[in-house]
C-alpha cells in the first residue's frame, strides 16, 4: 500500500489520534506545520524516497480534524509524475482512549471524486487505541475503500496492530515499536499473523535561536514478514 513511516510522517499522520490532553480543550486549538524525510517508511513498507510532507490540524473538546500529505521528490510512475498522498483523519480523544476513522487518497490512481466500490483510489480505516502512559495500544482496520484481497480474492478488512513504548536515555528521546497484521492479505504482503515493523527512533530538538528550535528524529526499521531494513531521518518545521 501506500503511506506513512517514519517518525516525522507518523506524527504528522497520527497527531490527531492521540490524546490531547487529560481535560477536553476549552477553546478551540489549531496547529501547521512540514516534515523533510529521507524516505517515506510507514508499517515496515517503503513508500518512496526524500519527501515533504505537509499538516495542518485543528481540535475542539476532544474532536479533531487533521489534514495530511506526502509528495515525493524522485518520478515513480510511467508518466513522470511524483507519487502524492492526501489524507483526512477524524478522531477524538479523551484521557488515553482515542478513536478515528482515516480517509487514504493517492494519486496512482483514480481521480479524487471517484467513490465506487470497485473504483475508487481512497482507502477507509478505523482506529481505536489507548495510551497507557508507559505503553500506547493502537488497532487498526481498512473498512472500505482500496483495501488488500486474501488469496481467494475477497476482500481481506486489512489490519495492523501496534505496541510501541517511549523513554529516554543518553539525554534524547527514544520510541520502541512493534507492528503485525493478525490475518493474510497482500496490502501487507503477508500470508497469515506476521510481524512487519520493529522499529527504535530517536528524537531531539536542535535549538537554532533562543526562541527557535528544530525537532530532529533518526529511525531505524525491520520488516521480518518482507526481510527488509530501513534507516531514515528528517526534521519539521
Amino acid at each position: 500500500m501506500k503511506t506513512r513511516n517514519i517518525h516525522l510522517g507518523i506524527i504528522a499522520l497520527l497527531s490527531a489520534w492521540m490524546p490531547f490532553t487529560a481535560k477536553a480543550q476549552d477553546k478551540v486549538e489549531a496547529s501547521v506545520g512540514v516534515d523533510l524525510v529521507s524516505g517515506y517508511v510507514w508499517r515496515g513498507q517503503d513508500l518512496g524516497g526524500v519527501s515533504l510532507q505537509p499538516a495542518a490540524s485543528v481540535a475542539y473538546k476532544g474532536f479533531s480534524l487533521e489534514a495530511w500529505g506526502s509528495t515525493g521528490f524522485s518520478k515513480t510512475d510511467a508518466d513522470g509524475y511524483d507519487a502524492k498522498e492526501f489524507d483526512l483523519t477524524l478522531g477524538y480523544s479523551a484521557g488515553g482512549f482515542n478513536v478515528s476513522i482515516t480517509d487514504y487518497w493517492y494519486n496512482t490512481g483514480t481521480g479524487y471524486f471517484h467513490y465506487g466500490a470497485h473504483n475508487t483510489a481512497h482507502l477507509y480505516e478505523a482506529r481505536l487505541g489507548y495510551d497507557f502512559g508507559p505503553v500506547a495500544v493502537n488497532w487498526y482496520t481498512n473498512f472500505a475503500g482500496a483495501d488488500g484481497v486474501k488469496e481467494n480474492g475477497k476482500r481481506a478488512y486489512s489490519s495492523y496492530i501496534s505496541v510501541a513504548a517511549p523513554f529516554k536515555l543518553g539525554g534524547l528521546d527514544w520510541t520502541a515499536e512493534v507492528g503485525a497484521t493478525p490475518w493474510e492479505t497482500d496490502f501487507y504482503e503477508a500470508g497469515g499473523f506476521a510481524v512487519c515493523d520493529v522499529s527504535l527512533e530517536a528524537s531531539k530538538e536542535i535549538r537554532i535561536t533562543r526562541s527557535f528550535s528544530l525537532p530532529l528524529f533518526a529511525k531505524v526499521t525491520w520488516n521480518p514478514c518482507s526481510e527488509r531494513a530501513y534507516f531514515v531521518a528528517g526534521f519539521g518545521f
